[in-house]
């Protein structure tokens, strides 16, 4: 004999879904039977994030935490460092590269001497960075490092590019402050040969590098620097340009970075000592080694920024 189910609205087998009283089951399961789902669930999540985890511990047991897996040409950085260059522009101005102030306010150039001050305290400051202080050493041409060693950069003494100086921006010739990107692993390639050096190189760089050659050939062991103005307008505008240290490059020394405890990169300061007042200058600054290369556009192998003082 066949009979008919009760009929049932769907709010009705909504709340049966729910809870069915006779039954016991909730959301159509008995208690044992969400006990054993559930059983089953935790242990397949747990196997898998055990595998995970182990799978991870394996991974870094692969890598060095001081030592890149990929270095140079494997690596996306490559082996072409770029330069920086500081005081930058306000943050609220992230595509800015000029430099610009009023050298007879202290309040409108405070803002370039500050980030400078706050850029170089780690130079002025060994011990704000960690593990340098016991093993820094004052390196030379005949003095390199030793292994686990790191070579000082004494920017206090660089006058007139000092903060007790105001990095001469109250005298409307200021100091800038260049430096490489870090690429470990990566040794450069000196133009240590004075009779083969690029045409392309300006000719005060050049009798510099002569000079030097003749005083100590070590000393040509450096990557050479060159500031200028961009057009034949900024090469006159620019005045006089000093380097310090006067050795006018980043010492051979300091390469490979091979992440040193401590380890701080080489510095150079380009003291503009009497540019043009109420002139935009354009300026480029290249670093001079026979694996760097050049691309304008791309900003490789050198920087651009601009320069106006009211």
């Amino acid at each position: 004999m066949y009979f008919k189910p009760p009929h049932r609205t769907k709010w009705e087998m909504f709340q049966s879904f729910l809870y069915d009283g006779p039954s016991g089951r909730v959301f159509g399961r008995t208690g044992s039977s969400w006990a054993k789902i559930g059983l089953f669930y935790a242990s397949f999540y747990a196997v898998l994030a055990s595998m995970f985890a182990i799978m991870l511990w394996v991974f870094f047991q692969t890598l060095d935490p001081r030592i890149p897996r990929w270095q140079l040409t494997g690596s996306l950085i490559g082996t072409n460092p770029g330069m920086g260059f500081r005081p930058l522009p306000p943050t609220s101005n992230v595509d800015s590269t000029l430099i610009w102030y009023r050298g007879s306010d202290p309040e409108n150039y405070k803002l370039w001497r500050n980030s400078l001050v706050e850029f170089l305290e780690v130079y002025r400051k060994p011990g704000l960075t960690p593990g340098r202080g016991q093993n820094i050493y004052n390196c030379d041409y005949d003095r390199p490092p030793g292994k686990g060693q790191v070579c000082d950069v004494d920017v206090k003494n660089w006058a007139p590019c000092t903060q007790e100086n105001n990095f001469n921006y109250h005298k409307s010739g200021p100091c800038i402050f260049l430096k490489l990107n870090k690429i470990y692993g990566w040794v450069p390639e000196y133009y240590n040969d004075t009779r083969n050096l690029p045409a392309a190189m300006p000719k005060d760089l050049k009798a510099h590098i002569d000079m030097m050659g003749r005083n100590n050939s070590r000393r040509l062991n450096t990557i050479w620097v060159s500031c200028g103005g961009e057009n034949p307008a900024d090469l006159e505008n620019i005045g006089p340009v000093k380097y310090l240290p006067p050795h006018r490059g980043f010492p051979g020394y300091f390469y490979p970075y091979e992440n040193t405890e401590g380890y701080l990169s080489p510095l150079i300061a380009v003291h503009f000592e009497r540019p043009r007042t109420g002139v935009l200058i354009q300026i480029e600054c290249k670093a001079w080694a026979k694996n760097i290369g050049f691309d304008r556009k791309e900003r490789v192998g050198s920087v651009h920024f601009e320069l106006m003082i009211d």
